[in-house]
């Protein structure tokens, strides 16, 4: 397979694959990369500079520099009629059988998802773009190892892509000898094979973009769907994107970021795991700050709930869909009593969101969707949505840096961390990053959190310590770390799967939670470490 000039594939290239890594979709990548990854490189820079600010006492605040945004009179562009309606949005990895249930979910909208759920290997990421090839020309089915056979419905849900952030690289694909953006990679190669079939067929190209910390970001983001439109000959504004807000700095510029991609905007969603990690992330060398259990950071806790608030004024102000976050909370089979108190817990979920004024909200499984679309109905009745509720408080500095609660913490809370940190990376390490653990589905902000916890508790000179008043300590988390990995190995045996990769887990979590300096993502070693 010859390419063009400056670009080398260091992966196997099966028939398949060929029909996806084409000479013309890979010089859409390489025009992209030689464009942008300069701006993409000082974009990183500029987030370490801040993190340095940050970890020297600087808090984050509205930027002086964009008041006229924030003030002025704007709205983002109008949306396409397959967009205005997404009470229930389901997301999942691009693997065949996930995509063929998920579109036929019965939910509004499915998010397919090239990152967080997503383990990123070559195999995955290129069998991926295939599966979506094919299911946007109705040509994809699976037939599982029992002979079960899984087809698309006639209605399905409409199609969104979350391709990777801008920290991540595809290492598999070298332009002029340097590595190109994970995020570009993805875009690209969708954009160009499914764009055009997707708007003959009634939709559009239409994305979830993942990990932004800035305005900055977002304006990268739209001029690389400007250059994208204009070289396969769509339309400007046919892109549409939702910008997932899952760090704490994006909080600051929710309308900046709206503005940025205004006449590519599909509004913004309250990404909230992720939203949890970043928050331990930015302020874990505050001696002030410690979070207490995940389990205690609810949606309910005033920096959550005052984030979340601020996403649907922001959005509403400007003429955008405001989507609420996951309830990673997922159908118990086996246990009636635990499965009905599951199903509380998201439609509590999805009511407090309906009533906020959320349009949708995610659901991980599709035997969710139906309480998901009941509590959005009871409160948007026929209406596709609520755009015109407008909620007239003031959030601000003081709101989303009230970092409470800071207990309970306990050992089961630690244990918890652990446990659930090592089980995840086995599994990503084997190739799998969408895994229920303990009844929640749970993504990389899993183990993001686990990690960032466990860290922050021992770094903490005057705070991490448990109900017991204990402090958490290295040679504590070093203690529990075999006895969790043994429990994890049980689990994953009773399931059937293998245990290969979970003593390699358990060895990167004792590193990552315990390194002197912070890795800044647990996906950045592993996938170096990866094939």
């Amino acid at each position: 397979m010859s390419l063009p000039a400056g670009i080398q594939i260091n992966a196997p290239i099966t028939a398949e694959y060929a029909k996806i890594l084409t000479p013309e979709a890979m010089a859409l990548v390489a025009k992209l990369h030689r464009a942008f990854e300069p701006r993409r490189q000082e974009l990183l820079k500029a987030r370490v500079a801040r993190q340095a600010r940050i970890d020297a006492g600087d808090m984050p605040d509205f930027l002086p520099e964009t008041k006229q945004i924030r003030e002025g009179d704007w709205k983002i562009a109008p949306l396409p009629k397959a967009l205005e309606r997404r009470r229930t949005e389901i997301t999942g990895p691009v693997e065949a059988k996930m995509i063929i249930n998920a579109y036929n979910s019965g939910a509004d909208s499915y998010m397919t998802d090239f990152e967080d759920s997503n383990s990123p290997k070559w195999d995955n990421q290129i069998q991926g773009q295939v599966n979506l090839y094919q299911a946007i020309r109705r040509e994809l089915s699976f037939k599982n190892e029992a002979g079960k056979e899984y087809k698309l419905n006639d209605k399905i849900a409409t199609l969104q892509v979350r391709p990777r952030g801008w920290h991540l690289d595809e290492k598999h694909v070298l332009i002029d000898g340097q590595r190109v953006s994970g995020g570009i990679f993805d875009f690209a190669l969708f954009l160009f094979h499914n764009a055009k079939e997707q708007i003959s067929r009634g939709a559009g190209p239409y994305f979830y973009l993942p990990k932004m910390e800035s305005h900055l970001e977002a304006r990268l983001w739209n001029d690389i769907f400007v250059m994208a439109q204009n070289e396969i000959g769509l339309p400007q504004g046919t892109i549409k994107a939702t910008v997932l807000i899952e760090t704490i700095l994006a909080t600051f510029e929710l309308e900046e970021i709206l503005y940025e991609l205004r006449e590519h905007s599909a509004g913004l969603n309250a990404g909230r795991w992720d939203y949890i990690f970043s928050c331990i992330k930015k302020f874990k060398r505050n001696k002030d700050f410690c979070l207490a259990n995940r389990g205690a950071i609810t949606m309910e806790v005033p920096f959550m709930r005052s984030y979340a608030l601020a996403l649907v004024k922001a959005c509403h102000k400007r003429g955008a869909p405001a989507i609420g976050g996951m309830s990673a909370l997922i159908p118990i089979k086996n246990d009636p009593v635990a499965n009905e108190k599951a199903l509380a817990g998201i439609r509590h979920d999805k009511t407090r969101d309906a009533n906020d004024g959320f349009d949708g909200g995610w659901v991980a499984h599709p035997g969710l969707v139906p309480i998901a679309a009941e509590e959005f109905q009871k409160v948007l009745g026929e209406r596709p949505n609520q755009w015109e509720k407008q909620r007239d408080e003031n959030f601000g500095p003081k709101d989303w840096l009230n970092f409470q609660p800071e207990q309970p913490i306990t050992e089961v809370g630690v244990r918890n961390n652990i446990n659930v940190g090592i089980h995840y990376l086995g599994s990503w390490l084997a190739g799998n990053g969408c895994v229920p653990i303990h009844n929640l589905m749970e993504d990389a902000a899993t183990a993001e959190i686990s990690r960032s916890q466990v860290w922050q508790w021992v770094v903490s000179p005057k705070k991490g310590k448990l109900d017991d008043g204990r402090k958490v300590t290295a040679d504590m988390v070093r203690g529990f770390i075999p006895e969790e990995l043994a429990k994890v190995k049980t689990t994953v045996t009773t399931q059937g799967e293998k245990t290969e990769t979970y003593d390699q887990a358990a060895k990167i979590f004792e590193e990552m939670s315990l390194a002197d300096n912070y890795p800044e993502f647990l996906t950045l070693p592993l996938y170096e470490a990866m094939e």
